[in-house]
C-alpha cells in the first residue's frame, strides 16, 4: 500500500512539475484546508490533555477523592463533539465552515445568535496557506515539500498551543521526532548520523541549560516541551545548525521579553513561551540556514 502511494505521489509530482499553477493552487487549497483543521487541533488538544490528566489523578488519588464530586470535563476528540457556537450551541453547518470565505461572507458572526467568531480563525487560516506556499516554492514540486508542509502545520499547532497554555503537547512533537529520523534515513535533510546527533545535542543542550538555571537561581526557566521541540530541529537539521537556531531564537525571545516588560508591564515572573520562538527560529534555519550561517560566519570572521 505504501509502495502504491509513493508511486500515485510521483505520478502527481510529475503533473505539478509540468504545470507550476496548478502545483500552487493544490497547495493553496489543501493548506487553507488544514488551516482549519489546525484551528481544532489548537483548541482541542489542551481539553483531551486536561481530562486526561484529571483522568488519571482520580485513578491515582482514588481514595483521597473518593468523597468529592468529580468535575464535570467533557470528554472531547478531534472529531467529537461537532464544532458549535460557543454561546449558543448552535451547529456549524458545513457551509458555514469553509476556510476564510465562510467568516467573511458571516461577517465574522454566528449565523443563529450573531455573537461574534474571532478573527483568529482565518488569520491562522490564512498563515497555513501562506507558509505552505513559501515552503513550497523554495522546495518546489517534490516528496521533500511534503515533508515540510507536514512540519509546518504541526510548528503552527504547537506555537498557538503554546502561546494559549504555555505547553508544547507530547502527541505532536514526539512524532515530529521520529519523524524527523526516519526521513533522515536516506539523507533527505542531512545524514542519519547527523540527525541523531542533532537530536540528542537538541535535547541534551536546553535540559543542561534548564538544571542550571534552577541549580543556580531556584527556579523553572523552560518547559520540557522546550527540549523536545530543540530535539525535532536537531533530528530534522541536523547538529550543525543549531547554534544558529538557538540564537535568533534567543535574540527574539530577549527582545519581546523586554518589550512586554517595557511597554505591556509584563511582570518578570510572568513566564514567557519560548516554544514560538524555537519553532519560527526552526522553520526558518530549515529553509535558509545554511545561507544565514554562510554569511553570519564571513561577517563574525
Amino acid at each position: 500500500m505504501l509502495e502504491n502511494f509513493f508511486s500515485l505521489f510521483n505520478q502527481f509530482t510529475v503533473i505539478f512539475q509540468q504545470t507550476t499553477v496548478l502545483f500552487y493552487f493544490t497547495v493553496a487549497l489543501l493548506s487553507l484546508i488544514v488551516g482549519s483543521f489546525l484551528n481544532v487541533v489548537i483548541y482541542r488538544i489542551p481539553k483531551m490533555m486536561e481530562y486526561t490528566w484529571y483522568q488519571d489523578c482520580r485513578e491515582f488519588l482514588a481514595d483521597e477523592v473518593a468523597n468529592i464530586k468529580p468535575k464535570n470535563l467533557p470528554q472531547v476528540t478531534l472529531s467529537k463533539p461537532d464544532s458549535t457556537c460557543p454561546k449558543c450551541d448552535h451547529k456549524i453547518r458545513f457551509y458555514e465552515n469553509i476556510p476564510v470565505f465562510s467568516w467573511l461572507f458571516l461577517k465574522g458572526k454566528c449565523s443563529q445568535c450573531k455573537n461574534k467568531i474571532s478573527a483568529r480563525y482565518p488569520l491562522i487560516e490564512i498563515a497555513t496557506m501562506g507558509l505552505s506556499l513559501i515552503a513550497a516554492h523554495h522546495f518546489g514540486a517534490t516528496m521533500i515539500t511534503l515533508w515540510v508542509l507536514l512540519l509546518t502545520w504541526c510548528l503552527i499547532s504547537l506555537t498557538m498551543i503554546d502561546l494559549d497554555h504555555m505547553l508544547l503537547p507530547d502527541q505532536i512533537t514526539l512524532p515530529l521526532l521520529w519523524l524527523g529520523l526516519l526521513i533522515n534515513i536516506n539523507g533527505t535533510f542531512v545524514p542519519l548520523s547527523d540527525a541523531v546527533i542533532g537530536a540528542a545535542a537538541g535535547y541534551m543542550s536546553l535540559y543542561s541549560v534548564f538544571w542550571l538555571f534552577k541549580a543556580l537561581t531556584g527556579k523553572e526557566g523552560m518547559g520540557f516541551g522546550d527540549f523536545k521541540l530543540f530535539a525535532v530541529f536537531g533530528a530534522w537539521i541536523g547538529w550543525q545548525l543549531l547554534p544558529l537556531l538557538i540564537l535568533m531564537a534567543s535574540v527574539v525571545g530577549a527582545v519581546v521579553g523586554i518589550t512586554l516588560i517595557i511597554f505591556k508591564n509584563h511582570q518578570r515572573e510572568q513566564g514567557i513561551p519560548f516554544g514560538p520562538y524555537l519553532a519560527v527560529a526552526g522553520w526558518i534555519t530549515l529553509l535558509w540556514g545554511e545561507g544565514i550561517w554562510s554569511w553570519y560566519l564571513q561577517k563574525l570572521l
